[in-house]
């Protein structure tokens, strides 16, 4: 019935949600229940007393067509994915990202070097390579959102006054990484315009980046492109620190 779609969808049933659990996708209002089920799978989405548009339109959708409005950095997307659905693949997603990023990096790295002797001392130190890239990758990211979450606190220090809009929004943006999944693609179709493509990617995870902060948290469009501002520059310090050890980044 209708009710096993949702579940499939990863939507909670109105009995499993707290008060005020949920949110709309539209005026971003707290609201009780996103469906009322009369029993026989007939299903009446529910309608925002905020703004009288359906609390979430997006329960009726194709998980691919959430996707793509995803992609497209709709709000409404995001605010169906981090406040009215339950997903729990925030850690898995960020560490399968890092990998990637681990490993582009590892491959550049392979590039720049000329020694192909296939000694088990150096297959061994190329697999070291790789494990360090990964941690280098973790540091620079957890910089990232360090940084990200000073500023957010500094500016806005009403937002995050309690533990869980701390962790609501390291969740949103370690979500909002996803984009880095793309650098796979971008290195095993290898072509002239590969750093643009790289290019491409970093801007369009950093447009997410924003937009995850911008729907968690409520705020305007300028506020959290100044927290990335201020989240890279942390990241790059950390990049110049490794670069000041000798290490290649």
């Amino acid at each position: 019935g209708g009710v096993e779609v949702l579940k499939g969808l990863g939507v909670l049933p109105p009995a499993m949600a707290a008060l005020g659990a949920y949110r709309c996708i539209e005026c971003n209002e707290e609201a009780t229940e996103l469906y009322r089920d009369y029993q026989r799978g007939v299903l009446r989405i529910s309608i925002c007393k905020s703004c009288q548009k359906p609390v979430d339109k997006y329960i009726e959708y194709d998980p691919v067509i959430i996707l793509i409005n995803a992609v497209l950095c709709k709000a409404q997307a995001y605010r169906h994915i981090l406040f009215n659905t339950k997903i729990n693949i925030h850690g898995k997603l960020c560490i399968f990202c890092l990998l990637c990023e681990a490993y582009l990096r590892w491959l550049q790295l392979q590039d720049s070097s000329q020694n192909t002797d296939p000694d088990d001392l150096i297959r061994y130190a190329k697999e070291w390579d790789f494990y360090r890239m990964f941690g280098i990758a973790s540091l620079e990211q957890t910089s990232f959102f360090i940084g990200i979450f000073i500023t957010l606190w500094w500016m806005t220090p009403e937002m995050l006054k309690r533990k869980s809009d701390f962790i609501l929004l390291l969740k949103a943006l370690l979500l909002s990484t996803y984009g880095k999944l793309l650098l796979i693609p971008a290195v095993i179709w290898e072509h002239d315009y590969t750093p643009l493509c790289l290019a491409f990617i970093k801007v369009f995870v950093l447009i997410s980046n924003s937009q995850a902060i911008r729907v968690t948290l409520n705020l305007n469009r300028i506020l959290p492109w100044f927290a990335i501002f201020f989240g890279l520059i942390l990241e790059n310090g950390v990049v110049f620190l490794f670069q000041k050890m000798g290490w290649d980044v």
